[in-house]
């Protein structure tokens, strides 16, 4: 039943590929944009734990896998049944402790044998594969994650937030002989340091501050609504003003 209704969603694909004059001068680069935002909206979905929400929008975000997998198909590079094999193929080769009944140790050691396969694939560097476009927020994440899985690491959390600390003095001291160039130098180091601590801490960066971000315009939109409320624009009011309704939103958004 599952083959069914995905296979019929592939000829629905298709069939608005021929018969719909917007789905049919689609390319990669055209919906590349839409389908981060659907990638996005999964995501604060799983943030808001909105189950129904997240049903569709993975709904939304297979479409897009579909799609482009179609316009492959009328480009004849490759089709959605090569696309469904190279993952399949690629678990069952990164999983030898389950398909092959490769002994291990604990999860370090999968994915330390995660990393040997890929560098067995061609790879050249552990970190090739991570993507060049994606945020430098993440892209830190991703680098730090993967060459502690090759050891490459502080020996544990304090000595972390030592490097933190030293990264922080050594941006004040960049501040103080006006070099813009090399305080921005040490200001990356402090943000690389920190997201390195995350890690320790088993906090993931990028979530961290998408909740703060939300926290945050939940807390302004209140001061918007209480101004409104008041008959004011933000431009009308003030700092002190500002302030108060800030405090005020403390204990409705946390």
């Amino acid at each position: 039943m599952h083959k069914e209704k995905f296979d019929n969603l592939v000829k629905i694909m298709r069939r608005l590929r021929t018969e719909c004059s917007w789905d049919s001068v689609q390319t990669f680069d055209s919906i590349k944009a839409a389908t981060l935002e659907e990638t996005y909206e999964v995501l604060e979905a799983i943030d808001d734990k909105n189950y129904e929400t997240l049903k569709n929008e993975l709904g939304d975000l297979l479409l897009h896998i579909v799609f482009h997998s179609v316009i492959a198909e009328d480009l004849n590079l490759f089709t959605i049944n090569e696309v469904i094999d190279s993952i399949s193929e690629k678990l069952i080769r990164r999983h030898p402790h389950v398909f092959e009944n490769l002994a291990v140790e604990n999860n370090k050691e999968i994915e330390r044998n995660w990393e040997k396969i890929k560098m067995q694939e061609g790879r050249n560097s552990i970190l090739e594969g991570i993507p060049k476009n994606l945020p430098e927020l993440q892209k830190s994440s991703r680098m730090q994650e993967k060459v502690s899985k090759i050891g490459f690491d502080w020996e544990n959390k304090d000595e972390v937030w030592n490097k933190v600390k030293e990264e922080i003095e050594e941006m004040h001291e960049s501040e103080r002989t006006g070099d813009r160039n090399l305080l921005e130098k040490e200001m990356g180091d402090v943000f690389f340091a920190l997201i390195n601590y995350s890690r320790f801490l088993g906090i993931n960066a990028e979530n961290a501050l998408r909740r703060t971000n939300k926290k945050f315009m939940q807390r302004f939109n209140y001061i918007e609504q209480k101004l409104k409320e008041n008959n004011k624009s933000i431009t009308e009011s003030n700092l002190e003003e500002m302030d108060k309704y800030w405090e005020e939103s403390k204990k409705f958004f946390n």
